[in-house]
């Protein structure tokens, strides 16, 4: 069933705005989350501030974690006027490239649908809807669109490069071929070499599918194709090592990526099926549908404008193979996967049999059995055992939000199970289910991580505030214990950060008079205008430790679990020389990959 433009353009208004709702629908109502939102954030800021766009840099450190387009991106919405007016917290900026990402690979998937309506679609309309909101409501991507991190803006790059490529092998009449290595190239500069190795695979998977890699070879014309992509992110990585030299290359290429990928860091060890659970997780409640749509994909050649399916497999496959192979694992590596499981998930709607049947019916009891969770909630919300957030399981039972939250999955399955009592088409069902976990996004989710910022997060920026106006001139802050880096992102000075061991104290000491930062420098007690403070934010639990006892604080302000305390360095230095007469060594000149 083909689709006018009048109707693609209505669609693509349609689904426009149910992705500005979801995404963008109180984005800043929160501050950056830590702790690796704010080294992003700090980043991309940064980079506005002091005009170096060519190294990202984090309290006063080069960050070679990541090539710069996240930091570039984050840069430019800090750059706009008025932020102190439209982004108090700073974290619109920050999160405006996740949002948008996410957006655009919701309508790359529509456009798609509507363009290349699949044989056995007649409404390709409607699947067009339900396969975008089956990429914007997965759980994985709800959260990584809102996150001040590389993630959704990898998986929005890549996954508009793939169906570009998709598309240009469906008809080479309506793409040119280098569209696609073109957003290839800016993916490279996303997270690296990962989005050529994914995009590789997922292209050689399908020509094997087919049993015809000549087609594909000569529709995208890979080497004129790779040559674009090196053209446009290579010269980033050649200046970068030609003014950083061997750091970044040990860091960038030797930790991030050889490191992260033939071994363990972190402790993120998960065992080699990990990325099972996590397909089912991020698809719920349609983990069915996915299902189904991975059963039915052809086996056989079929047009290729009838196999986007194929490809869709392929490309989930890709993804779940390369990560299964890598040794340090993370849920959010699934999410270059997510566009690939919305198209399954639509095309399961496609038709009737009764195994999609069967998939409307587990797929309804998944959101009973969510909706009954939610309303026995009180009996388990009290297991919640946060130490930052202590009266979390009892504010979020007050506030109401979990109920709402049962009475959203309830009307899904309600409304789901009218539409199969009725022999409703597929993709009507799935729409009942999908609208009231939509409203469930906006009324409850959101708020519940607006709750949860206030308990976790305020009292972050509250001590911030506290250490702006308390601050005398060259007075080095610091923060023990409990490590925020949002407390550098919100106070925009350099922090001394330390865990809770007694080594920690010593490092401490040792580093106020001897370390040195980009724009910074630690400081002499000899010095004439030295200052003879240092002001320090603490957590409870570690202010109580012996070592940090007698030290005749003054106290500044307490905020959540932080005290923010002004402490005398010359007893600070007395503490750290009598436990390095006990054997406490300071051990921050050791290298670390991953400092701040």
């Amino acid at each position: 069933m083909s689709v006018s433009c009048r109707e693609r353009r209505q669609t693509l208004i349609l689904v426009l705005g149910l992705g500005v709702l979801i995404t963008l629908w109180r984005l800043g109502a929160t501050g950056v989350v830590d702790e690796t939102p704010p080294l992003f954030a700090a980043a991309g800021r940064a980079m506005a501030e002091t005009g170096d766009w060519l190294t990202p840099q984090v309290n006063g450190l080069p960050r070679y974690d990541k090539p710069p387009l996240v930091y570039w991106l984050m840069g430019l919405g800090y750059s706009l006027p008025g932020g102190d007016f439209w982004d108090p917290l700073g974290s619109w900026a920050a999160r405006l490239p996740s949002a948008f990402a996410s957006i655009a690979m919701m309508l790359v998937l529509t456009d798609t649908f509507l363009r290349w309506p699949q044989e056995k679609d007649i409404r390709p309309r409607s699947t067009s809807v339900i396969t975008a909101l089956a990429f914007a409501l997965s759980p994985l991507v709800l959260v990584w669109s809102r996150t001040a991190v590389s993630d959704a803006l990898l998986c929005g790059s890549l996954g508009i490069s793939l169906l570009l490529q998709w598309r240009r092998f469906a008809d080479p009449t309506c793409i040119a071929w280098w569209p696609a290595w073109t957003v290839l190239g800016l993916a490279v500069l996303v997270k690296g070499p990962v989005s050529v190795v994914i995009s590789g695979l997922a292209l050689l998977l399908f020509g094997a599918l087919r049993h015809d890699l000549r087609t594909a070879w000569t529709r995208l014309r890979p080497v004129q194709g790779i040559l674009v992509t090196t053209l446009i992110s290579l010269p980033w990585y050649g200046l970068e090592l030609l003014v950083e030299g061997q750091a970044f290359w040990d860091s960038f290429f030797g930790y991030h990526n050889i490191q992260r990928f033939t071994s363990v860091v972190n402790d993120h060890l998960q065992p080699w099926w990990f990325f099972g659970p996590v397909m089912v997780v991020a698809a719920l409640p349609l983990t069915p549908f996915l299902i189904l749509g991975l059963v039915q994909v052809p086996r056989q050649r079929v047009p290729p404008e009838q196999s986007l399916q194929q490809f869709a497999a392929c490309w989930l496959v890709a993804v779940f193979l390369l990560f299964t192979v890598a040794a340090t694992k993370l849920p959010s590596y699934w999410l270059p996967a997510t566009p690939a499981a919305a198209l399954l998930t639509g095309f399961a709607t496609t038709g009737r049999n009764r195994l999609q049947i069967w998939a409307w019916i587990i797929s309804l009891g998944l959101v009973v059995l969510l909706a009954i969770c939610f309303w026995l909630a009180p009996a388990w919300v009290g297991w919640i055992n946060d130490p930052e957030m202590p009266t979390l399981a009892v504010d979020l039972l007050a506030s109401g939000l979990v109920r709402r939250t049962a009475l959203w999955f309830s009307l899904a399955a309600i409304l789901g199970l009218i539409a199969l009592v009725l022999r409703e088409p597929a993709v009507v069902g799935l729409l009942g289910i999908q609208v009231p976990l939509l409203l469930f996004h906006i009324t409850a989710l959101i708020p519940i991580a607006e709750l949860a910022d206030r308990l976790r997060q305020a009292p972050v920026r509250q001590i911030a505030a506290q250490m702006r106006q308390q601050y005398r001139k060259g007075e080095p802050l610091a923060m023990v214990g409990v490590i925020k880096p949002s407390l550098h992102f919100h106070t925009g000075q350099i922090i001394l950060f330390e865990g809770r061991s007694d080594r920690a104290l010593v490092n401490l000491a040792d580093r106020l008079a001897n370390e040195r930062r980009r724009g910074w420098v630690g400081y002499s007690l000899e010095g004439n205008e030295a200052p003879d403070t240092v002001l320090i934010a603490i957590d409870s639990d570690t202010s109580k430790q012996e070592y940090w006892r007698d030290l005749d604080p003054i106290h500044l302000g307490k905020y959540g679990i932080y005290n923010l305390w002004r402490l005398d360095r010359q007893r600070l230095e007395k503490r750290a020389d009598v436990l390095k007469a006990d054997g406490v060594e300071a051990d921050w000149r050791q290298p670390r990959q991953e400092r701040f």
